[in-house]
C-alpha cells in the first residue's frame, strides 16, 4: 500500500494533479474515507492535472459529473445514498472498464463484490486540514503506478 500525506486542501489538489496522468481510460477508482475528507479534492486535482480547466462539483445530490476531455471522459460517482440495487440502474454499465472511460465513485464499497478490478484511495484525517491519501490495488498493476512510488519518495 502507498500512502502520502497533504496539509491542505490546495496541497491535495497539486498532489493529486501531479499523478493524474497514472490514470488510464478503463481504470475503475474507489474513493474511500468520511464526509469532508477529501474525496472531490482530490477529484479537482486530477481533472485539473488531465487538462480541464472549468468548475468540478461533487455529485452527492446528482449522483454523476461527466467530465469530457480530448481523449477520455471523467465519470464521478457518489453512491452514498445509494443502496446496492439501485447501482445499476444509473446506467454504469455503459461506461464501467470502457477504455474511453475514466471512472472515479465515491463511496464504491458497495460495488466492490461486483467489480474484478479496482483502484481504492482512502483519505483519513489526520489533523484538522492534514490528510493521509492511500493507494491499494485489485487486479491492476503496481509498475504502473510508478510515479506514486517516485512522489512517495520526495
Amino acid at each position: 500500500m502507498l500512502k502520502f500525506q497533504t496539509n491542505s486542501a490546495k496541497q491535495t489538489i497539486s498532489f493529486a494533479k501531479s499523478i493524474a496522468k497514472n490514470f488510464k481510460g478503463s481504470d475503475v477508482v474507489i474513493l474511500e474515507g468520511d464526509l469532508g475528507a477529501g474525496k472531490t479534492t482530490f477529484i479537482k486535482g486530477i481533472l485539473e492535472g488531465l487538462g480541464y480547466r472549468k468548475r468540478v462539483l461533487s455529485p452527492t445530490f446528482t449522483l454523476l459529473r461527466q467530465y469530457k476531455l480530448k481523449t477520455i471522459c471523467v465519470y464521478h460517482l457518489d453512491f452514498y445514498r445509494l443502496k446496492h440495487n439501485d447501482i445499476f440502474s444509473l446506467g454504469i454499465d455503459d461506461f464501467l472498464y470502457s477504455k474511453a472511460a475514466l471512472t472515479f465513485i465515491e463511496w464504491g464499497d458497495k460495488l466492490k463484490d461486483d467489480l474484478d478490478k479496482y483502484i481504492v484511495i482512502s483519505f483519513s484525517f489526520l489533523a484538522e486540514d492534514k490528510r493521509e491519501i492511500s493507494f491499494s490495488f485489485k487486479g491492476y498493476d503496481n509498475k504502473r503506478f510508478k510515479l506514486l512510488k517516485k512522489v512517495k519518495g520526495s
